[in-house]
């Protein structure tokens, strides 16, 4: 059980952010607060066949391995607010990805059968799976198509423009990772990331520091995310 402090996570979650504001107490008190330490590697598929999970802060990222050569590729990269895992929870079945922490993450869990009920009896939590849903396929289409259709330095560019703040104008969410976590969310390799990067920075696109990364000229970035070349 967890303290009134998550109230507001509940309200501002696209899962629960229709339902009755007096019914929200109630459904809190179901959930326990997990802390995963920064760069935790749950490698075991069975946390989430029996627990479902809402991101209090932090940031998880969802990611496959291959076997073969060892090489990661990152499905998602989820933060305050998201939600995990949405195939165990409609499929009853394991799901064969990792999760890490790349900060300490704070988690709300609640056991899977009764976020199913939960579905089955308030009709505002099944509709809202649908556009959450939605959002999640919309990213991996777009990640297929860049894979196929547009060369690094694009995909690179693409993937710094989504996680652009348009108010603020500022990169969040990734500005912080290292070049190998850049290259897990886009395909590709640390040491191409690194050169296409490099190459924003001579062409004044980017300001590098040595923990961030800054947006200098807006109109070149996008400009750079329309170029389609052949592949690195």
């Amino acid at each position: 059980m967890v303290g009134e402090k998550y109230l507001d996570l509940l309200r501002e979650n696209i899962l629960f952010k229709d339902l009755e504001e007096d019914k929200l107490p109630a459904f809190l008190t179901e959930f326990q607060e997990e802390v995963w330490p920064k760069n935790t590697c749950n490698i075991s598929k069975t946390p989430t066949l029996f627990r479902f999970y809402i991101i209090a802060g932090g940031r998880v990222k969802i990611y496959r391995v291959d076997p073969q050569g060892g090489r990661e590729f990152t499905m998602f990269l989820l933060t305050k607010n998201d939600v995990f895992d949405i195939l165990c929870l409609l499929e009853n079945c394991e799901h064969r990805v990792f999760y890490e922490s790349l900060d300490e993450v704070v988690l709300l869990s609640v056991p899977i059968e009764i976020m199913r009920n939960w579905i089955r009896e308030y009709p505002q939590i099944n509709k809202s799976l649908l556009p959450y849903m939605g959002k999640q396929i919309r990213a991996l289409e777009e990640y297929t198509s860049n894979v196929i259709l547009a060369d690094i330095s694009s995909r690179l560019a693409k993937l710094i423009l989504t996680h652009i703040n348009h108010k603020s104008n500022k990169l969040e969410l990734i500005n912080d990772l290292t070049n190998d976590e850049l290259a897990n969310l886009i395909g590709s390799t640390r040491a191409v990331v690194n050169r296409h990067l490099q190459q924003f920075k001579k062409d004044g696109i980017l300001k590098i520091s040595r923990k961030k990364v800054e947006i200098q000229n807006l109109e070149l970035l996008l400009k750079q995310a329309e170029k389609n070349h052949s592949q690195d």
